[in-house]
């Protein structure tokens, strides 16, 4: 079995909706071979509703297009697109439809669901329907939620507004060699076995091979990148996903003549120290080390 796949939106199944209105199509999970990361596309109806239930998994989320609900003990939020937030292993939460036009999300999911023991799902009393709020990423209160918007990737428009909506403090933007990195989900929102964030390379923008011990996802929001996974070529574009397994050798270019951006998302979160191991670097050893001979 290969160690990553691609899944291409034109390829997409059709997924009946369920009789309460929801859909999830399924983008990695454990029958690709994943150990640490389930993920997923779901699709709520204005009039849908998914009922109260817990996980023994925990599950981060990134709204996509239209307007959703999610009930929790603390309350009732009414979430738009670039809305994101993390439901940690064991928070009782529900899902209800909002707006005129479907709701759509990403779910991501860490460790992956086991079939074997009902999807690591489990049912649980009906929560209150309070009337919702939207999210403050500033109010303790829901520390748990943060908010995206594309101009947060232009180092050139960042201001005390804008960074106000980051709900971490390691959300400020890294910039690196034509690629620009938002953190939305870790360890300082609550995150312990997962992380998500923004990516987007300028039209020279590219990373060299490389591995890591976790497992990585990543959605294509914008632009059209060139990707290379353990030596297969794969250009990817808008819609289009891809999974890489712990120890796959990958690594991208912006393919286009505009920024290329996608959400990424990585499970188990890296290790502090030694987290990615690059191709140059040891290449650069071989070739020192056969100057001395």
């Amino acid at each position: 079995m290969t160690n990553f796949l691609v899944r291409r939106a034109a390829d997409a199944p059709e997924v009946a909706y369920d009789p309460r209105g929801f859909r999830r199509r399924s983008v990695v999970g454990e029958a690709d071979g994943s150990v640490h990361t389930g993920f997923g596309i779901c699709e709520l109806r204005p009039d849908g509703v998914v009922g109260a239930h817990v996980h023994s998994y925990e599950e981060t989320f990134h709204v996509l297009s239209g307007t959703v609900v999610l009930d929790v003990p603390e309350g009732s939020y009414l979430l738009d697109e670039g809305d994101y937030g993390l439901l940690s292993t064991g928070v009782p939460h529900a899902w209800r439809g909002a707006g005129d036009t479907v709701g759509r999300w990403t779910d991501m999911l860490a460790p992956v669901p086991r079939a074997r023991y009902g999807y690591d799902t489990r049912a649980v009393p009906a929560l209150p329907e309070r009337r919702p709020v939207r999210i403050d990423v500033r109010d303790p209160r829901t520390r748990s939620f943060g908010h995206f918007e594309p101009d947060l990737m232009d180092p050139g428009k960042q201001s005390q507004d804008l960074l106000a909506v980051s709900a971490s403090m390691r959300t400020a933007l890294l910039v690196y060699s034509g690629i620009t990195v938002k953190m939305m989900v870790d360890g300082d929102l609550g995150a312990v076995a997962s992380t998500m964030f923004m990516v987007q390379y300028a039209p020279d923008g590219m990373a060299g091979t490389h591995d890591h011990p976790f497992e990585e996802t990543y959605l294509i929001l914008e632009g059209t990148v060139d990707a290379v996974f353990d030596g297969e070529c794969h250009r990817l574009g808008v819609g289009d996903a891809a999974w890489a397994g712990a120890g796959c050798v990958h690594g991208f270019t912006n393919a286009g003549r505009g920024p290329v951006r996608w959400l990424e998302t990585q499970a188990p979160q890296p290790p502090p120290r030694h987290s990615y191991r690059f191709t140059r670097d040891w290449d650069y050893l071989r070739e020192a080390l056969e100057e001395k001979q």
